[in-house]
């Protein structure tokens, strides 16, 4: 049994997974294995996973951890409900609406998550930049995807991510006005009182063991959020790119 570490009080950590893949490599995929090491590092610190809804609205001070999936591809029901099942946590998949059935899960695959207890939230109906948008395509993006998705699941959905990480004022009132209660920005730190603008934590298939703990601790999250935290994640990038070049000439 991995030794257990307490997190700090009132630590609500989300992380943002896209694919999860055993064969193909790209930046933005991560191998099961992987998958399965960090959460359970992540366990052994001492955090309780929930779904994304319930890490960024509980009001009550904990350790929560919430483990999210944008885009809905179709490796995420093969390869990492297994994986989370097995460690017995919940898990967050945001669909982009127009693509179910086709680059994304089907109806069928989101209410079998559905069923073993994720919650499915809305990546818009098209995954469109959110802040250029004029206000009728700001508000079928928003009120037309969660609608899409209760009608065909026949569950609430009031969680949101904001394609691309990307949000400002007026999208965040009108997410809002559209009947989310959470939605998800990337990296940065937690904003209490305003689960609306919730951060996440991206994680991909270059971070290394090192990389993923600097990143998931609170000082890591803190220095993110502050006025280094461009320049670091620039620097953070271009070390991962050396490192992933190193390991495929060494192929």
């Amino acid at each position: 049994m991995p030794q257990i570490i307490a997190a700090e009080p009132d630590d609500r950590l989300v992380l943002c997974y896209h694919a999860v893949s055993d064969t193909a490599r790209s930046k933005l995929q991560v191998p099961s294995a992987v998958l399965h090491r960090q959460l359970s590092a992540l366990l052994a610190r001492g955090y309780e996973a929930v779904t994304f809804q319930q890490a960024v609205c509980d009001p009550a001070r904990s350790r929560k951890l919430a483990v999210t999936f944008d885009d809905a591809e179709r490796n995420v029901l093969a390869l990492a409900l297994p994986v989370l099942a097995e460690l017995g946590l919940p898990g967050t998949v945001f669909v982009p609406v127009a693509q179910v059935g086709g680059v994304a899960m089907s109806w069928d695959d989101l209410s079998a998550l559905a069923a073993a207890g994720w919650e499915i939230g809305s990546h818009t109906l098209s995954h469109a930049r959110l802040p250029g948008l004029d206000e009728a395509s700001l508000e079928r993006e928003l009120r037309g995807s969660r609608e899409a998705i209760e009608s065909a699941l026949g569950r609430p959905c009031r969680s949101i991510a904001y394609p691309y990480g990307e949000v400002d004022a007026r999208v965040r009132e009108a997410a809002a006005h559209a009947g989310y209660s959470a939605g998800c920005t990337t990296d940065g730190v937690l904003r209490v009182g305003d689960p609306l603008l919730s951060p996440r934590v991206g994680v991909d298939g270059r971070d290394s063991c090192f990389m993923f703990r600097v990143k998931t601790s609170r000082a890591g999250r803190t220095l993110r959020a502050s006025a280094l935290g461009t320049p670091l994640g620039l620097v953070g990038r271009a070390a991962r790119s050396f490192t992933a070049q190193s390991v495929l000439r060494q192929r």
